[in-house]
């Protein structure tokens, strides 16, 4: 085996711009771009979390979290292995790394001030979620009031008889920083918990693999299943309207491949059973249809709420399983079961009662801490970023009434500072009563970044660049995303490309073969045919009711904590994440055996590509 220290992944020097995009950069901000010295650096392509390149203004959902999430661990909880995380883009494609604490002494300084402050969330933890999910449905809720302003002819007469002092193209600016500062202080809330919930996992991970050297990655997380998180709700609203469906008579309505309008419209005719149940829907759709059908890091990727072809797609299987009596139940009990078997067995193998005290301990944080892991991904990504992403899209139609832009989503490809002037624009020719300035400019912009994307869409990403790290200490890093020193070597070596088989996490248990659905993009998920063995970058909780109708679940990003994993556990399929090259490597129609045990999938029907 070759020492790490003399392994490297291309450089980020060696990177070249991508024929027909070669003016890339101009979408990003200047903080984004390699550096000469990064070249001595380790990154890694977070293709979790941005598997497309990046229209300008959506590089803030890597801005934004990354000046969080480095806030929490590095300066407030003080994580005692671990500072912060830094991205860089590169053709449109995210790369980041972890910098991690080396100095003994300093993690040891460290350690003490995180465990006084950790100390207190971990003691407080139910009071402090509590607060935490009326913050941030506070922040929902200022979102959703933030009223663009008209900018009619003449100002409301209002603000003479009210002595206002101000007109309206004022509140323009300030109702824009304002949604910019609400995304960032909805981040900050994001990782307030999220990092204390990894560490907890981490530690607890940690500390088994001690105590029990051969266990099974997946067994740890076993122990914490069977959980019931808010994430789930979206889809079991789906399975109650379905039951609704069956109960109203009203079951032969809802049939494969029909498009969502043309259901409500059957449904329109059928009187007071189809009001009843589009009534149950509308319902249901404040909240739980506020997840988008990505994780929230892309405008494009709409939400329930904004186009109902997920739901309506998921609705006609879930329909004919209730009208036979299925109770479209999830397997929760049995995991709770099976938890407990396991959790028994383990800890009888501690010899002292110090150590089982302290198994009891780490355990019990983990089962508190662990909802908040998967459910502040609804609150977050999903309903909040859901109703941002919709009034930023106010913000467009204001520069489309004003010809700065030629459609309302267009102002997706200017980066947020740029929007910036281009509402300055606004301001200035309605204060001015003439016309804007930049619109030619605007729109020659937004043209060539559109042209770029495509480009850039092509550009396959290395999965990392830079010398393989010393060590790699972030919880996030380990527990998310499933970088860890072997996967790094995996990716230096290609050890995970071997003929039929490919290797990742074993993150779900079970044994099972079918036939290999292969999806590049969130919008193809209609196409997943009961039985087939989903195949996929990464998903998202919006994916919830496809994971009702597969067998099992690959994945080429993520570890045990992703959401691929997660949910996997708790549908009791088997389930291989973190791959690297699934997609890649595997055709839809091929067949698949998938061990979640062993974390192998294996090709068997001819080698992959």
């Amino acid at each position: 085996m070759t020492d790490a220290s003399e392994r490297t992944f291309p450089l980020p020097s060696e990177i070249t711009d991508v024929p027909g995009a070669e003016n890339w950069a101009s979408m990003y901000p200047a903080f984004t771009r390699f550096r000469p010295g990064d070249d001595q650096r380790f990154w890694f392509y977070n293709s979790m979390h941005f598997p497309e390149p990046m229209p300008a203004f959506d590089a803030i959902t890597a801005e934004v979290p990354y000046t969080a999430i480095g806030a929490n661990t590095a300066r407030l909880f003080a994580f005692p292995t671990t500072l912060g995380i830094e991205h860089r883009i590169v053709n449109g494609r995210v790369y980041i790394t972890a910098n991690p604490v080396l100095d003994e002494d300093e993690v040891a300084r460290r350690l003490q001030e995180f465990e006084r402050r950790a100390g207190h969330y971990y003691e407080n933890w139910d009071d402090i979620y509590t607060g935490w999910k009326a913050r941030i449905d506070a922040l929902i809720r200022e979102v959703d009031d933030i009223e663009v302003p008209a900018l009619p002819e003449l100002d409301d007469l209002d603000a003479i008889t009210s002595a206002r002092g101000y007109a309206q193209n004022h509140l323009v600016r300030e109702r824009w920083h304002r949604c910019i500062d609400l995304f960032s202080m909805m981040w900050h809330h994001h990782t307030e918990l999220l990092m204390l919930g990894y560490g907890a996992y981490v530690v607890f991970f940690e500390f088994c693999k001690t105590a029990f050297p051969e266990i099974p990655d997946q067994m740890v997380a076993r122990m914490v299943a069977g959980i019931d998180v808010i994430m789930y709700r979206p889809d079991e609203e789906l399975k109650k309207l379905a039951r609704l469906a069956v109960e109203l008579g009203l079951d032969d309505v809802f049939v494969e491949d029909a498009r969502a309008d043309a259901i409500l419209a059957q449904l329109e005719a059928r009187g007071e059973a189809g009001s009843q149940w589009v009534k149950a829907m509308d319902e249901a759709r404040d909240p739980w249809f506020n997840v988008s059908t990505g994780d929230g890091f892309y405008h494009h990727h709409r939400s329930w709420n904004d186009d109902l072809t997920v739901p309506f797609s998921a609705l006609p299987r879930y329909v004919r399983l209730a009208k036979e009596g299925d109770p479209l139940l999830r397997p929760t009990e049995q995991l709770q079961e099976e938890r407990e078997r396991i959790v028994a067995e383990y800890r009888s193998l501690l010899q002292t009662d110090e150590d089982r005290a302290a198994f009891d301990q780490m355990l019990g944080l983990c089962r508190v801490v662990f909802p908040y892991v998967e459910d502040h991904k609804f609150y977050c990504e999903h309903w909040f970023t859901s109703r941002w992403y919709a009034k930023l899209r106010e913000f467009g139609a204001l520069l489309q009434r004003f010809g700065v832009v030629e459609q309302a989503d267009d102002i997706f490809h200017l980066q947020h500072y740029e929007v910036d002037q281009a509402l300055a624009d606004v301001m200035l020719a309605w204060a001015a009563g003439g016309s804007v300035v930049s619109a030619e400019h605007v729109q020659a912009v937004v043209a060539d970044r559109k042209q770029m994307l495509a480009t850039l869409a092509e550009w396959n990403p290395p999965p990392a660049l830079g010398p393989v790290p010393e060590a790699l200490n972030d919880p996030a890093v380990k527990m998310l995303w499933g970088v860890t020193s072997e996967t790094i070597e995996a990716w230096a070596t290609a050890a995970n490309v071997s003929g039929n088989e490919i290797r990742g996490y074993a993150a779900s248990p079970g044994v099972v073969e079918g036939t290999a659905r292969v999806l590049r993009s969130v919008n193809e998920i209609g196409e997943v045919l009961d039985g087939e063995i989903l195949v996929a970058t990464v998903t998202a909780p919006s994916w919830g009711p496809v994971f009702g109708k597969i067998r099992a679940a690959v994945s080429d990003i993520g570890g045990t904590m992703s959401h691929a994993a997660i949910v996997a556990r708790e549908y009791g399929m088997p389930a291989v994440v973190g791959t690297g090259q699934a997609t890649e490597r595997i055709r839809t129609g091929q067949r698949l055996r998938v061990d979640g045990d062993r974390g192998i999938v294996t090709i068997l029907d001819g080698d992959g590509r």
